[in-house]
């Protein structure tokens, strides 16, 4: 069966996302981007269409995959979905809770699909620990720290990842990546406390953004992210600590320290990714997971709830920020019901197991 795929968005991640879905041997039906001339250079490449509207896109595709600026996301899913079309979205899901549950209704109501591409699940060095995780491997989680380090996302006009109205910022736009990995290690988040350095310098040229989550497991995770690296750097690590074992990852082990300096400009993509040990690139295992759902059935590695759930902490962490308070969750059980809060048992238990260190 070959699907016909519908592309909105011709930036770095709509190029990726056509690259992956030619690997399906789904057919590449065409593009829509601003200003059109993007769309027709790709088009031409793919031996596709350059359309003109979002509803010629949508009339001509089985699955429209939006790429586009996040404000963006939720009008142009829950069109798709009322005319009878699946969905892939890049994350984020919407720039709003709002806009985010307002697109699992329309999809749920037209019985179409919804995949949300948080890629990182499809990374090896993640899927693994969370393998290991859920084995039980290190016993009951009881804290986290997860790093996700960048250069401010560029593009030549019209930036809009820098106007926090579109794209959310850091805490939205690059940290959600690493909110969705601490809730698949650890569970439902409960509280969600934030810092950034442009809440307090508006005018800043780089951001960084501290998170704490507590969850409904009594684990605590640490995030960290920062848009704030030059060129073409991008970092990532992680530390899971249980009562039986610790998980570590770090993208730059081979590299103990290293100075890195701001200066002039570099060749590097418009915004930042990290690199990959696989052969396959994660983007590819991600679409054909996601094809694989669509043609045969079964359910991804990462759902359209995992996505919306994912907004949410963002979202708490973006106002969290502005308000120098923790913002309260209340996470849902799997059959909807309210899960308690917490008590500090579990946090204390594995801090104590640490000698007072956590």
């Amino acid at each position: 069966m070959h699907m016909k795929i519908g592309v909105i968005g011709t930036g770095f991640m709509g190029s990726t996302h056509a690259s992956a879905w030619k690997k399906t041997g789904a057919d590449i039906v065409g593009f829509l981007a601003d200003p059109p001339s993007e769309a027709r250079q790709i088009a031409q490449q793919y031996e596709a269409r350059a359309f003109s509207s979002l509803e010629e896109l949508i009339e001509s595709a089985d699955v429209v995959d939006i790429c586009s600026p996040t404000h963006l996301h939720s009008e142009m899913a829950i069109a798709a979905a009322r005319a009878g079309k699946h969905i892939v979205c890049e994350k984020p899901l919407a720039r709003t809770v709002e806009q985010g549950e307002a697109m699992l209704k329309a999809c749920r109501t037209a019985g179409v699909r919804l995949f949300v591409a948080h890629v990182v699940r499809y990374f090896p060095e993640y899927a693994l620990a969370a393998g290991r995780v859920q084995a039980g491997d290190i016993g009951k989680v009881g804290t986290a720290q997860y790093r996700r380090l960048s250069y401010r996302p560029k593009k030549p006009v019209g930036n809009w990842f820098l106007d926090e109205e579109k794209s959310g910022g850091i805490l939205l736009d690059l940290m959600i990546h690493d909110f969705d990995i601490a809730r698949w290690i650890a569970g439902d988040v409960v509280s969600v406390h934030a810092r950034k350095v442009t809440s307090y310098r508006k005018d800043s040229p780089a951001d960084y953004g501290m998170v704490i989550l507590v969850h409904a497991s009594g684990a605590l995770s640490h995030v960290a992210g920062a848009w704030a690296y030059p060129p073409p750097v991008f970092r990532t690590g992680f530390e899971i600590c249980g009562d039986g074992g610790i998980i570590q990852h770090d993208s730059d082990s081979e590299s103990p320290i290293e100075a890195l300096i701001r200066q002039g400009t570099s060749e590097a993509p418009d915004v930042g990714l990290p690199a990959s040990p696989l052969a396959e690139s994660p983007y590819d295992l991600e679409i054909a997971d996601f094809y694989r759902c669509l043609t045969e059935g079964g359910e991804p590695r990462v759902s359209a709830e995992d996505g919306l759930a994912a907004l949410k902490i963002a979202c708490a962490a973006i106002e969290s920020a502005k308000t120098g308070q923790a913002v309260e969750l209340e996470p849902r059980g799997e059959r909807g019901e309210k899960v308690p809060k917490p008590g500090p048992e579990l946090a204390d238990e594995h801090i104590a197991s640490k000698g007072g260190r956590r």
